[in-house]
């Protein structure tokens, strides 16, 4: 598959229709209506999987599994048995996006939460989909499911996020798959000055917007958890590796030993999906057998800056039966 170009620019056109509580977009809000389709290898996937989780809608809306790779036509169901999704019954993503535009000619995309009842792609717009999660199904939520996108910080929520988007979240793509020396050194300077803007606000506050974790947490950590088994070789991105900044290796620490986080994380699919899937850049397909992990168990010492992780709420069950991730291999 070929990602390359001399400035990369990701393609932002989703499918931008909402589900909503008043189902003013002709979706409301319905429990068991809708079925979301991630990857636990995508890192934009990986955001809806957590706060999926945090508010404790595993019974709301059915979570169906892609494998970590996939060729140019779609992600796949490889994982269940016979290759097919066992609530939407197909093999292939693009069947629902092509049930609800039959010349559907964009990217075939996760995360994406289909209707189950027609069988059609709702909506495939990741940032604004996490965001209402927190605010239009709330009727679903669990009790104690923290305020992900409290209202009096919503101004500053979407500021850090704008930044760590453009710079971070999408920074690391923008290495990769820069096609000069010019778009690539530009890449890497913004992500490494956002980075290091970040390991500053974070130095005296446990997190990055308020004295809890909000949607700007979820974004930047699906990021960071994956910098070192990735980008940091396989784009790139190798002035540090995470586990080189202090700030952010602590930060990164806390959340994925907090439930909801680390309990999501895949090394095997992320590092597959990679290092397979972009032939481009990796054409021997060899996946590394590194980083050794164990250091994401040890202590982190964030506890000190104070905060309180979930507000005045309570920290998610564990995950729901079949959707337990592989504990992580730790060698000495």
């Amino acid at each position: 598959m070929s990602y390359v170009e001399p400035s990369y620019s990701r393609d932002m056109r989703y499918i931008s229709t909402r589900i909503t509580a008043d189902g003013a977009g002709g979706y409301p809000v319905e429990a068991s209506r809708y079925r979301l389709v991630v990857a636990r290898a995508c890192p934009w996937a990986n955001r809806a999987v957590i706060v999926r989780r945090l508010l404790g809608l595993e019974d709301a809306i059915s979570m169906g599994m892609c494998g970590p790779t996939h060729d140019e036509r779609s992600w796949t169901f490889d994982l269940d048995p016979g290759g097919v999704d066992p609530v939407l019954g197909i093999e292939r993503l693009q069947d629902a996006y092509f049930a609800r535009v039959p010349d559907y000619d964009k990217g075939i995309t996760v995360p994406a939460i289909v209707d189950v009842t027609t069988g059609q792609v709702v909506t495939n717009d990741f940032p604004q989909m996490t965001l209402d999660l927190s605010t239009e199904w709330t009727a679903h939520h669990r009790e104690g499911a923290p305020d992900l996108y409290p209202e009096a910080l919503r101004a500053e929520i979407d500021e850090v996020n704008a930044l760590v988007f453009k710079d971070v979240n999408n920074g690391v793509y923008r290495c990769g798959f820069s096609g000069t020396q010019e778009a690539y050194e530009a890449a890497y300077d913004r992500l490494f000055s956002r980075l290091d803007w970040l390991s500053q606000r974070l130095e005296n506050q446990r997190f990055l917007v308020g004295d809890t974790i909000t949607e700007a947490d979820v974004r930047l950590f699906t990021t960071l958890v994956r910098f070192d088994a990735v980008y940091h070789g396989h784009f790139k991105c190798n002035r540090s590796k995470l586990t080189e900044m202090p700030v952010l290796w602590a930060y990164a620490r806390d959340l994925f030993q907090t439930p909801g986080f680390g309990d999501t994380i895949d090394f095997g699919q992320i590092k597959e999906h990679y290092y397979v899937v972009h032939s481009d850049i990796n054409p021997t397909q060899i996946v590394p057998a590194g980083p050794e992990l164990g250091g994401w168990l040890t202590p982190h010492g964030r506890e000190s800056l104070g905060g309180r992780p979930f507000g005045n709420g309570t920290p998610p069950a564990p995950p729901a039966p079949g959707e337990h991730v592989p504990p992580l291999t730790i060698t000495n």
